[in-house]
C-alpha cells in the first residue's frame, strides 16, 4: 500500500485493520494511527509529510484461515483429475482409508482437505502432519502425544498429540513413506485398535478418525527392500489415487487463473498473464508441478505491479532456464504414450514376419523367431528400467507414460533386470 493510500485510511478508517506488503513481498496485517513525530514507535512507524507521521502497530496476529476446497472445485478439465475425482466421489462418506501418490508439488495436501470437507466429517478437524518434517526421535511425541515429563524438554501437562487432534475428523499423513519402522509399528496399532496410548503413559485414549496418507515414494519396493511394513501399507491403501505432474496435465491455462485468483488481495494485482508467458508455462518442465506455478505467479505478480497482465520480463530469472526443453502438457505425453505403444509393438511384429521372409519355412526360422523374441523381451524390460529410473521408481507414472498396465510393468521388473 503506498504512503497516500496509507495515510488515507489511517485517517478515514482510524485503527481498522489493513493489509501491508514489505519489501520482501511478505504481507502483514496492521492498524493505522496519527501520532505526534516524539510518540513515534520505534521501527515501527511511516513517517509523512510537514509534520505528520503515521505509527503502524501490528494487529492481534491470527491464523488466517485456508481457503475452503472441495472435490468439484479441483476439476478445471484435465482428464486425468476427473476420472481421480470420480473414483473419490465414490467413496464419499465412507470411511475408507486413502492412498494419494505423487511426486512433490502435485497437490496431494489439497487432495486431503477436499476428501475432508466433502465428508461427514467436515465438522471435525483436520489435522495435518509431514513425516519428512520433523526428526525420527520427534515423530512419536507429535503423533501420538506424551504425558507431562515422559521425555527431557517435554512441555508441562504434556501434549495431546496429532491423532488425538484429529479425534472424530481426518488425520492427513504426508510423506508417510519416511516415516521410521518403529513409529509405523505403532500407527499399525492404532489403526487396528482405534486407541492411541501417549508417550509415558498407560492410558488407552479411543480415537475415531479418517486417515489418508500420501507419499511420492514407491512403497511396493520400500516393502521388498524392508524399510516399509507391508502390514500398514495395506492398512492405508484402500482406494489409491496418483496425481499427475503438472507437465501432464492439460487444464494449465484454467489452473493459472484459478491460483492467481486466490493470491490477489490488492487491486494492482493482475489475475491475467500474456500469451507469450503462457506459452512459456507449457513448455516448461515443471519440476516443482503446482507448489511451483503458485511461486513463480506469485513472484510474478508483485514484479508486475500496476501492470493490467503479467509479461515475460516480470518472470523470475531462475525460472526460465525450466522453459528451455519442450514438454508440452496433454499433447507431448500422448505422443510419448503412442510412441512407446509402437515401440513395443515393432518387435513383436517383426519377429512374426520372420516366418515368410525370403520363402522360408516356419521350421527353418524358428531359432530365429526364438532369437528375436528373446531381444524383444529384453529390449521391452529395458525400456520399462529406463521409465521407471526416470520416475524415480514410481510405477505409475511409468506405465503411464508407456500406455501400459501397471501389472505389465510389475510383470516385466519380476522378470530381472535385462541381461
Amino acid at each position: 500500500m503506498a504512503f497516500p493510500a496509507l495515510l488515507q485510511q489511517a485517517l478515514c478508517a482510524p485503527g481498522e485493520c489493513m493489509t501491508l506488503t514489505l519489501p520482501s513481498g511478505v504481507r502483514v496485517i496492521a492498524r493505522g494511527e496519527f501520532a505526534a513525530p516524539r510518540q513515534l514507535l520505534p521501527a515501527a512507524s511511516i513517517g509523512g509529510e510537514a509534520g505528520v507521521a503515521v505509527a503502524i502497530r501490528p494487529a492481534a496476529r491470527t491464523a488466517a484461515p485456508l481457503p475452503v476446497v472441495t472435490l468439484a472445485a479441483l476439476d478445471t478439465g484435465d482428464a486425468q483429475m476427473a476420472a481421480i475425482l470420480r473414483r473419490l466421489e465414490k467413496v464419499r462418506g465412507r470411511d475408507i482409508p486413502i492412498l494419494v501418490l505423487g511426486k512433490t508439488g502435485t497437490g496431494k495436501e489439497w487432495l486431503a482437505r477436499a476428501i475432508h470437507h466433502d465428508s461427514p466429517r467436515r465438522t471435525a478437524p483436520f489435522v495435518a502432519l509431514n513425516c519428512a518434517s520433523l526428526p525420527d526421535t520427534l515423530i512419536e511425541a507429535e503423533l501420538f502425544g506424551y504425558e507431562d515429563g515422559a521425555f527431557t524438554g517435554a512441555k508441562k501437562r504434556g501434549s495431546v498429540g496429532k491423532i488425538v487432534q484429529a479425534d472424530g475428523g481426518t488425520l492427513f499423513l504426508d510423506e508417510i513413506g519416511d516415516m521410521p519402522l518403529a513409529q509405523q509399528v505403532r500407527l499399525m496399532r492404532v489403526l487396528q485398535e482405534r486407541t492411541v496410548t501417549p508417550l509415558g503413559s498407560t492410558r488407552a485414549i479411543p480415537v475415531d478418525l479418517r486417515i489418508v496418507c500420501a507419499t511420492h515414494r514407491d512403497l511396493r519396493a520400500m516393502i521388498e527392500v524392508g524399510t516399509f511394513r507391508e502390514d500398514l501399507y495395506y492398512r492405508i491403501n484402500g482406494l489409491v489415487v496418483t496425481l499427475p505432474e503438472l507437465s501432464e496435465r492439460t487444464d494449465l491455462p484454467a489452473l493459472v487463473t484459478r491460483i492467481l485468483e486466490s493470491q490477489r488481495e490488492e487491486e494492482w494485482v493482475p489475475v491475467r498473464v500474456s500469451e507469450a508467458v503462457l506459452e512459456h508455462f507449457q513448455r516448461c518442465r515443471w519440476p516443482g508441478n503446482l507448489r511451483q506455478l503458485a511461486n513463480v505467479l506469485r513472484t510474478a505478480g508483485i514484479m508486475a505491479e500496476g501492470a493490467q497482465q503479467i509479461e515475460i520480463e516480470h518472470l523470475p530469472d531462475d525460472f526460465l532456464p525450466d522453459c528451455e526443453a519442450p514438454t508440452g502438457a496433454a499433447g507431448a505425453t500422448g505422443t510419448q504414450q503412442a510412441g512407446a505403444e509402437d515401440a513395443l509393438a515393432q518387435p513383436a511384429a517383426r519377429a512374426g514376419a520372420a516366418d515368410s521372409i525370403g520363402g522360408q519355412s516356419v521350421h527353418e526360422t524358428a531359432s530365429h523367431a526364438q532369437a528375436s523374441l528373446a531381444r524383444m523381451e529384453d529390449w521391452q524390460t529395458t525400456l520399462i528400467a529406463q521409465t521407471l529410473s526416470r520416475h524415480g521408481g514410481n510405477v505409475s507414472a511409468a506405465a503411464r507414460e508407456l500406455g501400459l498396465a501397471r501389472n505389465t510393468v510389475y510383470r516385466y521388473l519380476r522378470r530381472g533386470r535385462p541381461r
